[in-house]
């Protein structure tokens, strides 16, 4: 049983997006935990392809020759029973049982006015400040009735799992924070971007 399950879907689109790198058939997927994502309640994550030869001493590297998946060792038990899927329209989507700890320290601005006021005031607090450590940010476009339509950009545009970071972290926080807000829709243009952070690792 894989510490990471990657269905067929997920699969597949990230065998289409490894296809492009440079010596594709040695490289694994590394999933990583890289801290608390916005609003405490969810872990982040970072996704990049890397070469198998540089796992390391206590690494999960799972025998899948198709697709091997790396987990750093710091990172086992916090994506222990994970799935990581890829849904229309969404994209990838990763599953994971595992939540922070209560204890980690966290602050929530307070959320005041219409839904639009409250949404742009979590981007530019909590959101943004986040994303910004890779390049990226988000910003509301529209919000029709109960529909936040968000476009991301800088580092985030063109990246080709920029659509987990959306799914696990923004829309999460926003429709937890704002529960008037049903549904959160990436209208990002990914193909007009670049693939600035998610490349194989050049160690």
């Amino acid at each position: 049983m894989p510490l990471v399950h990657v269905t067929d879907a997920a699969r597949q689109a990230l065998l289409d997006m490894r296809a492009a790198e440079v010596d594709a058939d040695e490289l694994a997927l590394r999933i990583d935990v890289v801290g608390v994502g916005v609003g405490g309640r969810e872990y982040s994550y970072e996704l990049l392809f890397e070469r198998r030869a540089e796992a390391g001493p206590g690494d999960d590297l799972a025998a899948d020759e198709e697709l091997p998946v790396l987990v750093p060792a710091g990172s086992i038990d916090k994506l222990r029973g994970a799935t990581l899927d890829h849904v229309e329209p969404t994209g990838l989507v990763l599953r994971n049982p595992n939540r922070p700890s209560p204890s980690i320290p966290w602050g929530e601005t307070v959320l005041e006015g219409t839904s639009e006021e409250k949404l742009r005031t979590l981007l530019q607090a909590e959101i943004n400040p986040s994303l910004a450590a890779h390049g990226g940010y988000a910003e509301l476009q529209k919000l029709e009735d109960d529909v936040a339509y968000v476009f991301m950009g800088g580092g985030c545009q063109g990246c080709g799992l920029a659509a987990l970071t959306l799914t696990e972290g923004i829309k999460a926080t926003i429709e937890s924070r704002i529960p008037e807000i049903r549904e959160v829709i990436d209208v990002t243009d990914h193909s007009a971007g670049e693939n600035p952070f998610y490349e194989a690792s050049a160690k």
